[in-house]
């Protein structure tokens, strides 16, 4: 009966991680059709509509210019690659050092680009006497082609300067040293004799190319979120599928912030709490836009106003988001079971932080839970070796009432209260673990941090599957001594779905992380030492009692 049970439970638990994984899959499939990408181009439906109806002036000749890549403006910091496009003064190009394209590459990795796809950070000011226009961007002058961060100097100011008709306006773009926040300001100086009136405009602009951060994942493919997400202080964080950027978001907020989510990387404006922005998504063509509009800005003439916002644009590092905007640090999604991944991560990332090393911290992990969960396992393991002791009785019944079944239940259970046996305290671990499971399985495929992370040997990254399957063949050798310590089903059929359950696991872990196959490969190690000795000493106190 025991068995029977133990068997439904292991499949149930097979099926119910098969579930929730396809759930979770279908509820981050938001990727649309993949589409050759093109070389982006600043084009009129870039520039978002103002809540004013027929204001939107033209520009005049010789301020409007195509946006080509030539004469961008190059910044680089230690943490990126930067590249900015004079006409209208966005992002075209961010590549992240820290960060390889692949395990086997040196090349950064490229966030934004306009080569390849198209998935820029643009900003600029709309509205009656905006200077950006459904007629083209303004055109922004720079008193250098190249900046360079002094990591003494702790900062770097990128400033833009756009003048006509006694309007001055100055878009800088402020980086910071070991930091991946990027501070606009636009100040708006209006020496004219007329009043200035506009909007400010800060949005994401991305075509339906794939996620890139996929293409070392191996054949599973490790499905994540692709799609917009925004949030405000009471809503923290809300996913936004590219399919449904077209029923716009329609919140106002002062502390809000929008963005584009990928596997570990995001990209996110968040503007100034000095004003409520209005957020908006709308789609054109093959091309997605997320960002905010400011309220309409009056600029008295004479004097002058400076307007503030924030570009975050680099890997999903929770402590670093947190500080930019309230839930921005909730695109690091660990799924349904978020509150066992993040325990999970805190613990393993603080292990890190003395090993160095992330496929030890693992192990040490392993550990600790196998430490928090000794009590019951023990009860568990004390439990499974009576059975095994007492299966030479458990035969005798069957032989002697044959197929009297009532009999033989009535018989099996007077000699489980005689043995003081529990038949189902052997299920509790694995119940336990099944949920430890997907938070661990989930955490290691969010956590920028285990990307590339190495161990040793052949495993080179902990967050994609084995190259070699040495680590799940191993797994599936470890389940099988561990089940040969367990008590024998007495019916040749369980017997023989027993010892096919880990070719089983060992087919469905192959495409796993590395980092998920090594946990389960060492807790299975520790529990064939927990059981062998738990074994030993239960045969020593039966075989004391017979005496």
């Amino acid at each position: 009966m025991q068995k029977i049970l133990r068997i439904l439970i292991i499949v149930a638990m097979l099926i119910t991680a098969y579930l929730l994984i396809l759930a979770w899959r279908d509820d981050y499939a938001g990727k649309p059709a993949t589409t050759q990408p093109v070389a982006a181009q600043t084009t009129h439906s870039d520039v978002p509509t103002t809540q004013e109806t027929g204001d939107i002036p033209s520009l005049s000749a010789g301020s409007v210019a195509d946006t080509t890549s030539a004469n961008l403006i190059s910044v680089s910091t230690d943490r990126y690659e930067i590249k900015i496009n004079p006409v209208g003064g966005d992002i075209v190009y961010a590549a992240l050092k820290q960060y390889n394209a692949t395990k086997d590459s040196a090349e950064p990795f490229v966030l934004l680009e306009t080569d390849s796809r198209t998935y820029v950070a643009q900003s600029g000011l709309i509205g009656r006497d905006g200077i950006d226009t459904a007629d083209g961007r303004a055109v922004y002058h720079s008193p250098r082609s190249s900046y360079v961060l002094n990591p003494s100097a702790g900062s770097l100011q990128v400033p833009l300067t756009y003048q006509k008709d006694g309007l001055t306006i100055t878009k800088t773009y402020t980086f910071n040293a070991g930091r991946y926040p990027i501070n606009l300001s636009y100040n708006i100086n209006n020496n004219s004799d007329q009043l200035w009136q506009g909007q400010m405009y800060a949005q994401l602009k991305r075509d339906s190319s794939e996620d890139p951060g996929l293409d070392d994942k191996g054949m599973l493919g490790m499905a994540t979120y692709l799609g917009g997400a925004w949030g405000t202080p009471s809503d923290p964080y809300n996913k936004l599928k590219f399919s449904d950027f077209g029923d716009n978001i329609n919140i106002r907020s002062k502390d809000g912030w929008v963005a584009i989510v990928q596997h570990y990387f995001v990209s996110a404006w968040t503007p100034s709490n000095s004003f409520d922005a209005d957020f908006f998504a709308r789609t054109t063509g093959n091309d997605f836009y997320i960002g905010y509009n400011s309220p309409v800005i009056n600029v008295a003439s004479g004097k002058q106003m400076t307007l503030n916002s924030t570009l975050y644009a680099g890997p999903k590092v929770q402590s670093e988001m947190a500080s930019v905007a309230e839930g921005l640090n909730q695109t690091v999604d660990y799924g349904l079971l978020w509150p066992i991944s993040k325990v999970l991560f805190a613990i393993l990332d603080n292990i890190n932080k003395v090993i160095g090393n992330w496929g030890w911290s693992i192990i040490v992990l392993t550990l600790i839970i196998k430490i928090a969960l000794f009590w019951l396992s023990n009860k568990s393991y004390v439990s499974m070796a009576k059975m095994r002791a007492i299966a030479p009785k458990l035969q005798a019944l069957k032989d002697k009432h044959g197929d009297d079944r009532m009999a033989m239940s009535q018989e099996m259970m007077q000699l489980y209260r005689d043995e003081k046996v529990n038949p189902m305290a052997g299920c509790l671990p694995i119940l336990i673990q099944m949920p430890i499971f997907l938070g661990l399985y989930w955490m290691l495929v969010e956590s920028v941090e285990l990307r590339h992370a190495p161990w040793i040997g052949w495993i080179t990254d902990l967050s994609a599957m084995d190259p070699w399957f040495i680590l799940p063949i191993f797994m599936g050798v470890t389940m099988f001594v561990q089940q040969m310590l367990n008590p024998q089903p007495t019916d040749p059929m369980q017997a023989k779905m027993m010892k096919i359950l880990p070719v089983v696991f060992t087919v469905f872990m192959l495409w796993f992380p590395a980092g998920l196959v090594l946990y389960w490969t060492v807790n299975n190690l520790f529990s064939m030492i927990h059981q062998h000795l738990v074994n030993k000493r239960v045969e020593r106190q039966m075989q004391a009692r017979q005496a």
